[in-house]
């Protein structure tokens, strides 16, 4: 994970949990649900056992909503993805068929130095427009959920296991997010646009508000595939068959 950028939204308990699919509600911090845009520079990505050499680098966006869920073993907890766009062609011919995830073509432009960066991204579908402009911060921004570093943290580090949606209603791909060296440091956020919390038909003016930004940079990083989640009738959610495990 050569960049990952987490922009975070607060947004109102009523209004995401309108928004999710079943089993998923919102993990709330303050009273409020944490929803946002993950963008992420990985390198070297290859199946696990292949050498770094032959691995490659893409840029990458998720929308994506902090929640939790019943299982039978009891409560989970981790990242609902409704949406993921990738600059990679691989990346999106292969993602929801031969690794977890359906993934978007996009077009990424990325400015970063001297401690800014500025990414935007357009899809080629026209669904997704992002704009965010960021520079590194001594403290966490002012009026955020987050009362430290150390709360965010802790907040993103206990949730590993991202569930996207698929065309099946009612079934998410899963993959589970293990790092060395976790650490995340506060971003101060002079622009953020975003066609997905700009919509007025899912969010209400004032409904979800920016509010907090964090970079992780340099990070090795295994992802693996999990258990597809089903929610069947009774709201518990039941694992299938898991898959292949992959090593950026």
């Amino acid at each position: 994970m050569q960049r990952r950028i987490l922009v975070n939204y607060r947004v109102e308990r009523a209004t995401l949990a309108s928004l999710l699919p079943r089993p998923f509600r919102p993990a709330l911090v303050g009273g409020y649900g944490v929803a946002g845009i993950c963008l992420i520079r990985l390198g070297g990505v290859r199946p696990d056992g292949l050498p770094p050499a032959l691995g490659l680098t893409s840029e990458n966006a998720a929308h994506r909503v902090a929640v939790e869920w019943d299982t039978p073993d009891g409560p989970a907890t981790g990242v609902y993805i409704p949406r993921r766009d990738t600059s990679s062609r691989l990346g999106a011919l292969l993602g929801g068929r031969f690794f977890p995830g359906r993934q978007h073509r996009a077009d990424f432009r990325v400015d970063e130095g001297g401690g800014a960066y500025r990414i935007e991204v357009s899809s080629h579908d026209g669904e997704v427009e992002i704009r965010v402009a960021a520079r590194r911060s001594a403290v966490v921004m002012q009026d955020s959920v987050f009362a430290s570093l150390d709360e965010a943290s802790a907040f993103f580090r206990c949730a590993p296991l991202g569930y996207a949606a698929t065309p099946q209603d009612g079934v998410f791909d899963g993959v589970a997010l293990a790092a060395e060296g976790w650490g995340i440091e506060p971003l101060r956020l002079d622009e953020v646009r975003s066609s997905f919390f700009d919509d007025p038909d899912r969010f209400a003016a004032g409904t979800a508000e920016p509010d907090s930004a964090f970079l992780m940079a340099g990070v090795d990083t295994i992802w693996s595939a999990q258990p597809v989640l089903v929610a069947p009738l009774d709201g518990l959610a039941v694992p299938s068959p898991s898959g292949q495990q992959l090593a950026p």
